[in-house]
């Protein structure tokens, strides 16, 4: 039996706006130039301001969509809470958080400090959660919302000398589902973004390494490094209409590399 579906512009985010943490390089800045693409208002959050600024200046000559930075480190409370005020005072709403701010630390267990491994999880685990706790009044009261957590596919599966790392991602990927359960009547989504290897400046010291040609890109079905530009288009979904009835979901961009 058909269905008359409505003729909406499923990926337009035009009126919307977003924050981006680790929004002024990577993955980060790859996912908001996606947004901006879409018609979406961005807002770069990073430590270095000047950094963001560019980044911002970069985004709204090529995309003609309105790009501000804001210089926040994610593990404070108060800046977290000050960066969303900022972004709602700025644009009047906040439609999308996409947490990218992210650090690894590698090593083995009996070479990486007790304070390495508290950094990492700083970062990538109460960063997040800080951030995702900042917006979520704003959104509550919108009834509307989708909030991205960049995991990793070491969040899912393991990886030798990569404790801090695969700890604080795995932690994000049951943070995200949580998350999603609790914000779901809100009509707020809530998903999480695998990425595998791409090469960002945080891999670029290991890209030529024996271990990255063997067990990182040479596990990929595609057989290479995933380039920046692979990854606005998850982004793009999470972010739109396209998504809406996607919840809880942990979605991996990874070249084939998880399903060896």
């Amino acid at each position: 039996m058909s269905q008359n579906l409505p003729g909406i512009k499923l990926f337009d985010l035009s009126g919307k706006s977003a924050i981006i943490t680790g929004g002024s390089k990577g993955l980060g800045l790859a996912m908001a130039a996606g947004l901006a693409s879409a018609g979406a208002s961005v807002m770069l959050v990073n430590r270095n301001a000047e950094e963001g600024k560019q980044a911002a200046r970069q985004l709204a000559d090529e995309y003609g969509t309105q790009a501000t930075s804001f210089a926040a480190d994610v593990t404070d409370a108060a800046q977290t809470e000050a960066m969303a005020r900022a972004a709602f005072d700025t644009f009047g709403r906040i439609d999308i958080l996409i947490n990218s701010a992210g650090i690894n630390i590698r090593g083995a267990i009996d070479e990486v400090s007790p304070e390495d491994f508290q950094k990492v999880m700083d970062v990538n685990v109460t960063g997040t959660w800080l951030c995702c706790r900042a917006v979520t009044p704003y959104m509550k009261k919108a009834k509307s919302g989708k909030i991205i957590n960049l995991a990793s596919t070491l969040g899912i599966v393991g990886l030798a000398n990569r404790t801090p790392y695969t700890a604080s991602k795995g932690a994000v990927v049951n943070m995200t589902r949580a998350l999603a359960l609790e914000l779901a009547p809100f009509a707020i989504n809530v998903n999480a973004v695998c990425p595998g290897p791409f090469l960002t400046e945080m891999n670029i010291p290991i890209a030529d390494s024996a271990e990255a040609k063997n067990f990182i890109v040479g596990a990929t079905a595609l057989e290479r490094w995933g380039e920046l530009a692979e990854i606005q288009g998850v982004g793009l979904f999470l972010a739109s209409d396209a998504a809406n009835y996607v919840v809880g979901s942990v979605i991996t961009v990874d070249g084939g590399w998880t399903a060896r």
